[in-house]
């Protein structure tokens, strides 16, 4: 559990904690100090119990969104290091390796390259991955795949017209 959601939980069990305890004074005391003092003092305690229950609930919700953003990086780092180690891999292969779907694979490989932390080639009709210096791809004027003339289609990527393989340029 993240920083944020620990300090939400805790906001929201202290909010409750003193939701109880001057709930149970204030049912306490009404005969000594009437229904309409027990009413003033249940909106008088009724605001630090707001602000600490809403202060936790975004604190929790906060902090939830941080787990999914360091998730996603670390999964990131994790496809970025395979795939640089071992030079070529298969989709299939990384996705079952990262115990994700090939299309989070596709997902991830395309936000690496926006990011500008990846360049490669990929082939996705045989689905493999292949690492590469961006030097060598810069200089590329022919597909590795099927020889044929490619082009920029977009920021860093690189396909063929031809058989469909996308080069990543970082």
């Amino acid at each position: 559990m993240n920083t944020g959601r620990l300090v939400g939980v805790i906001l929201i069990v202290v909010g409750f904690g003193i939701a109880v305890i001057a709930g149970l004074w204030l049912a306490l005391q009404v005969q000594q100090i009437g229904a309409g003092g027990a009413l003033i003092g249940a909106v008088i305690a009724f605001i630090p119990v707001a602000l600490l229950v809403g202060g936790g609930i975004y604190m929790y919700v906060i902090g939830s969104k941080e787990v999914v953003e360091e998730s996603s990086m670390q999964q990131q780092r994790q496809l970025l290091d395979i795939v640089k180690s071992r030079g070529q891999v298969a989709v299939a292969d990384l996705a079952l390796e990262m115990k994700t779907s090939v299309d989070n694979v596709k997902n991830l490989l395309n936000q690496l390259v926006g990011l500008q932390v990846f360049s490669g080639y990929v082939n996705w009709e045989k689905g493999v991955i292949y690492s590469s210096d961006a030097k060598q791809l810069r200089e590329l004027d022919k597909c590795k795949n099927c020889g044929g003339e490619i082009k920029l289609v977009g920021k860093g990527v690189v396909t063929c017209r031809f058989c469909g393989m996308e080069y990543f340029l970082s």
